[in-house]
């Protein structure tokens, strides 16, 4: 790979500055074991371990289209532009999950309801909803909707357990997302095995999404094609921790019909924070068509760099992302499946895309302000370069429009944020966000030019 001259200055003093100084992180082997204890054998019983609690979070975003971009609505039958969009929600769960009955095989089951209460109604203010606002047909927003977010019974023996119907699954390709009012949750079978003290196995086989702003399930979708959808996702990967300063993931996914890909990431610890410590993450994709190929002709690597300088209250961290393909790096709509580096308000994932950032962020707990944190960071990203794509054989419909355009295009995002958790009394645990972020684009970067503030509180409860 090549690397900017500022890239490589950045990874060469993080790398030499933290190995100088960071000597007490242990980096001992971990032997792999039968984990010491079986979690059925603990099980307290379906009505004993009973809990019905949720959360609550008021969500609201505005943004705003510059250098002549717009959003568009439609009022009156007519099409009208404006450069603001504004939604707020409040999005409410209701989690009700019974304990494993006890015995050599456990049965549980969880059902959570999820609503939505739109706050601010305006067709203008919402134009026409996206993953935002739930909006009819007419672009108005459907003021207050439910749904049953999760529902699904798990088999458990030992420390593995199988889950069936509506539920939550976390990998670096397929991935609950939850950045709006509500979450998304999917539909399938999954399992997820702990038999061992560092080594664990999860897979799925999923055939519905349940979006974060939609009442219905849905198909499987990709983030960036052009609207194609597939009845089914496969998934099986693994969890290994062989020292106790590394961490590691291996993960791959058939979407029928569009693609196999593969996931590889690993996080390694050095040092000491309250001198210095590092800590290094590597993300890498592999990508390939596959089947009826209705995504086009894909051959894609991807990965990201990143080194994290902490010391005390502060962190540096520095990453560089590049895709090597002549397609966007793309993932599953609906889901948090791209854990890159840079993978920010913009994916900075554009065919043949490279990408620097630079973040800095502060915990005030060490000056006495526990729960508040800062940050700040700057992305870069450049050398985009869609000339040389070329669809399925020229089949309409299929693979990423527009991207042919992109040649040579760059663009920049600014960013600062601040949280704070509450951390006694009774709304213990209720995290309040703000964020801020600025994005810049040159003409064909599919992104575009915009602002955005977010308000994000989030307020958990337990019932029973």
């Amino acid at each position: 790979m090549k690397l900017s001259s500022k890239a490589l200055l950045a990874l060469a003093i993080s790398s030499i500055t933290a190995t100088a100084f960071a000597e007490t992180q242990s980096q001992d082997f971990v032997p792999t074991t039968l984990a010491g204890t079986s979690a059925q054998s603990e099980a307290k019983g379906f009505v004993d371990g009973f809990s019905l609690g949720g959360t609550t979070r008021n969500w609201f975003a505005n943004e705003q289209k510059f250098r002549g971009g717009k959003f568009t609505y439609q009022k009156h039958g007519e099409a009208r532009t404006d450069a603001y969009r504004t939604n707020w929600v409040q999005g409410t769960i209701l989690n009700a999950t019974s304990g494993f009955t006890q015995g050599t095989v456990g049965v549980s089951t969880e059902v959570a309801v999820y609503n939505a209460l739109v706050l601010d109604r305006s067709k203008r203010d919402i134009k026409g909803g996206s993953n935002r606002t739930l909006a009819d047909s007419n672009g108005d927003a459907v003021d207050q909707w439910s749904k049953l977010g999760l529902a699904n019974v798990k088999f458990r023996v030992s420390n593995t357990t199988l889950t069936a119907g509506r539920q939550n699954f976390s990998s670096g390709i397929v991935d609950t997302i939850g950045n709006r009012a509500l979450p998304s949750s999917f539909e399938g079978v999954s399992f997820n095995s702990e038999e061992f003290s560092n080594l664990s196995f999860q897979g799925g086989v999923f055939d519905r999404v349940s979006p974060r702003t939609e009442q219905s399930l849905s198909k499987f979708r990709s983030e960036y094609g052009n609207g194609q959808e597939t009845d089914k996702v496969n998934t099986l990967g693994v969890n290994y921790q062989p020292f106790k300063s590394l961490k590691t993931s291996l993960f791959a996914a058939n979407v029928e019909d569009f693609w196999n890909q593969y996931y590889f990431g690993a996080t390694h610890e050095l040092g000491d924070a309250q001198t210095l410590a590092l800590t290094t993450g590597l993300n890498y994709y592999k990508t390939v068509d596959t089947g009826k190929k209705l995504m086009g002709k894909i051959d894609n690597d991807t990965y990201s760099l990143s080194l994290g300088l902490t010391h005390q209250a502060h962190s540096l961290t520095f990453s560089y992302q590049e895709v090597n393909g002549n397609e966007y790096f793309d993932y599953l709509h609906e889901t948090n499946g791209i854990y890159l580096a840079n993978s920010l308000t913009s994916d900075f994932n554009g065919p043949n895309e490279k990408s620097f950032q630079v973040a800095y962020g502060i915990n005030m707990a060490e000056y006495g302000v526990p729960g508040l944190k800062f940050n700040i960071y700057s992305a870069r990203g450049w050398g985009i370069d869609g000339t040389h794509y070329t669809a399925n054989g020229g089949i309409a419909g299929r693979g990423y429009d527009g991207i042919q355009s992109q040649d040579g295009e760059k663009h920049q995002e600014y960013g600062i944020g601040t949280s704070y958790a509450l951390q006694s009394g009774p709304l213990k645990a209720t995290t309040i966000r703000g964020t801020y972020v600025t994005h810049r684009a040159s003409a064909n970067q599919a992104d575009g030019n915009i602002r955005e503030f977010r308000l994000v509180t989030t307020i958990p409860f337990n019932i029973l």
